[in-house]
């Protein structure tokens, strides 16, 4: 990139159409590399237990395994691999962060299954750390309560199995090429 050209501004509100079309010009090399990019993030939760039986990135993949396993989507999978992928950035809303990452590439109803999987995960352990497992409940009329009380039930919950047979990475990358491909909807989608 560093043979393109720079945009001449000092800030946005001098800017021309000819500076954001420089600027349009490295957006679009800059997005090539958006794929690897997650994966070195996602890379991050390797080795990081938090106490738990496998590592963060474990986790991830085993739940990605699951549902790959039960015939999901590559959509759902891609969500499934990515759930957790907050975890070492927003730690206090480690969801909110995965559904807004994959926002621009899923359809409503994964980007609501990620956005609230923390509560719904919550009936499983909440209790324990003195916090009330039914929080899920508030939610109880809203369409995609079962599709989001699934996930965590047959995907997210049973992936911490230190014996499980688990997909490796590279296995899902071709999937999170084919998600991560073209925004269904962005601002930018179209640059």
């Amino acid at each position: 990139m560093s043979s393109l050209s720079k945009a001449k501004f000092k800030n946005i509100i001098e800017s021309e159409q000819s500076d954001f079309k420089i600027i349009a010009e490295h957006f679009k090399l800059f997005k090539k590399n958006h794929t690897q990019r997650i994966i070195d993030h996602l890379l991050l939760l390797k080795d990081d237990h938090g106490g738990f039986p496998v590592d963060r990135l474990t986790h991830c993949l085993q739940t990605a395994t699951l549902a790959y396993q039960d015939g999901r989507d590559p959509e759902y999978v891609v969500c499934a691999l990515l759930h957790d992928i907050g975890d070492t950035l927003a730690c206090y809303n480690h969801a909110d962060l995965a559904a807004t990452l994959l926002e621009p590439f899923i359809s409503e109803k994964n980007y609501w299954m990620l956005k609230h999987h923390g509560i719904f995960q919550g009936y499983y352990f909440f209790h324990h750390i003195g916090l009330d497992r039914f929080q899920r409940n508030q939610f109880k009329d809203h369409p995609y309560f079962s599709y989001t009380e699934e996930f965590c039930r047959k995907y997210d919950s049973p992936a911490f199995d230190q014996n499980m047979e688990t997909l490796p990475l590279e296995f899902f990358i071709p999937m999170l090429e084919q998600v991560l491909a073209t925004p269904k909807k962005s601002l930018y989608k179209n640059i």
